[in-house]
């Protein structure tokens, strides 16, 4: 069994900053890929940030510049840094994980519950 759990959400004003964490655990053989996802009310989902296993990362056109993707492979865990947050990136923030469970099998996605971000003043 796979578990994806995310945290870190919360209300914010504008210009503020939040770390949202993505923690992966159980029957793990290998992470392939990381990605941030967020869903607003009544818009689809779209992606903010991915990471590879080799560490490539690309961001969604409306976050360049104010977010970062990290990870520590030690703790299976990717972090959403979201600086100079604005009211439009509110939104439940969704971490997907691309993972082999094992060697023999191919990589599937797993989603996490999801996190609100609420940016308002």
């Amino acid at each position: 069994q796979v578990q994806v759990v995310e945290s870190g959400g919360g209300l914010v004003q504008p210009g503020g900053s939040l770390r949202l964490s993505c923690a992966v655990s159980g029957n793990i053989f290998s992470i392939v890929a990381t990605g941030w996802y967020r869903q607003a009310l009544g818009k689809q989902r779209e992606l903010v940030a991915a990471i590879s296993s080799g560490g490539r990362t690309n961001y969604g056109d409306s976050v360049k510049g104010r977010f970062t993707i990290s990870r520590d492979n030690a703790k299976n865990t990717v972090y959403l840094q979201m600086n100079s947050l604005k009211p439009e990136d509110t939104a439940v923030y969704y971490c997907n994980v691309d993972l082999q469970v094992t060697l023999f099998r191919s990589p599937e996605g797993y989603w996490g519950q999801g996190t609100q971000v609420t940016v308002s003043s």
